[in-house]
């Protein structure tokens, strides 16, 4: 398991932009995988941070977050970018595929609908719209009533 994965979705995004941020300084190879430095948070003192890549568990941070516990923060995944500098690359190419891939899927899916309702027949469309009213939420029935009836 690597860091990345063990870091939480929230925590590797916020940890590529501090460290696009450049809040990671006094960086160490500390060797055996191992490597320390100070991360600039929100707080004045900035966060003492060590990543161990070889067990993992063994990485720690100063930050409210991870202080005592055995996760991966933000602070973490900034060294890690820092030290892996193609990894960040790397993460953020990922990112932008993915969110293309969902744009895509949305725009698709949105193209499905708008063929199967132009498809449907007026007592059809009447009813399924009937049905998404009465099953929707009740925001969704004032609204319709508000702009298409009264």
């Amino acid at each position: 398991m690597s860091l990345l994965t063990s870091a939480s979705a929230a925590s590797r995004w916020r940890g590529y932009e501090y460290f696009k941020e450049g809040r990671v300084s006094a960086l160490e190879d500390l060797g055996s995988s191992r490597f320390r430095a100070l991360v600039a948070g929100h707080q004045s003192r900035p966060y003492a941070v060590t990543i161990d890549l070889a067990h993992l568990r063994q990485s720690s941070c100063t930050c409210p977050h991870a202080a005592g516990r055995k996760v991966i923060c933000k602070h973490m995944v900034a060294v890690f970018f820092t030290v892996f500098p193609e990894e960040a690359a790397r993460f953020y190419a990922d990112v932008l595929r993915e969110e293309q891939e969902w744009e895509e899927a949305q725009a698709d899916r949105a193209d499905k609908l708008i063929q199967y309702v132009r498809r449907l027949k007026k007592k059809d469309a009447q009813d399924r719209l009937l049905e998404v009213l009465e099953i929707g939420p009740d925001w969704l029935w004032d609204r319709f009533l508000r702009d298409y009836v009264e």
